[in-house]
């Protein structure tokens, strides 16, 4: 179909015309069920949004007008940009800058880093002071997750040894560290 027909029915359809509508429909769905296609990537919302479109053009063909633009581009003009906005309703809303100050960074920064090395090493000159043994067996237990069973098998002593061995030996570390 020509321009000039596409642009007589569009002005047919402004003045409620449902054969002229039907027409225009018929010369004219392909091309914009394409654009649809082509801007959506999907032919379920291509084939809902042209529905949408042609309500548009139904609705608003009283505002073309023939001599500023081509007909077909008036027509692929509203279905790109309903297409547009279908593909912006898709996103997610994106957060707001206020909200981003409540986002935290899991990792430690600087000073908590510098803090936390130098509590290890505390730590650490705290476990030197205990006996050999002791400090192998906190290691076990608090650092390597060891039961107490383990221990005492480990360094062949009874289980309840093994507890005051712990106990004791934390309680030196507490000392230790609190000095």
């Amino acid at each position: 179909m020509t321009p000039e027909g596409i642009s007589e029915l569009i002005s047919r359809v402004s003045l409620r015309d449902r054969s002229a509508f039907d027409a225009l429909y018929g010369s004219t769905s392909a091309k914009l069920f394409g654009v649809c296609l082509r801007v959506l990537g999907n032919r379920t919302e291509a084939e809902d949004a042209l529905q949408d479109i042609y309500v548009k053009i139904w609705n608003k063909a009283d505002r073309f007008a023939v001599a500023d633009t081509s007909p077909i581009s008036w027509l692929v003009a509203i279905a790109r940009n309903h297409c547009i906005d279908v593909l912006r309703s898709r996103k997610p809303a994106a957060v707001e800058l206020d909200q981003a100050a409540e986002v935290s960074e899991p990792s430690p920064n600087p000073e908590q880093a510098a803090v936390a090395s130098g509590e290890a090493q505390r730590i650490y000159d705290c476990l030197g002071q205990l006996e050999a043994d002791r400090a192998a067996a906190v290691r076990g237990a608090y650092l390597n997750g060891d039961s107490y069973e383990v221990l005492a098998s480990r360094h062949n002593v009874p289980l309840n040894t093994m507890r005051t061995w712990l106990r004791r030996s934390l309680i030196k570390l507490k000392e230790c560290l609190e000095g």
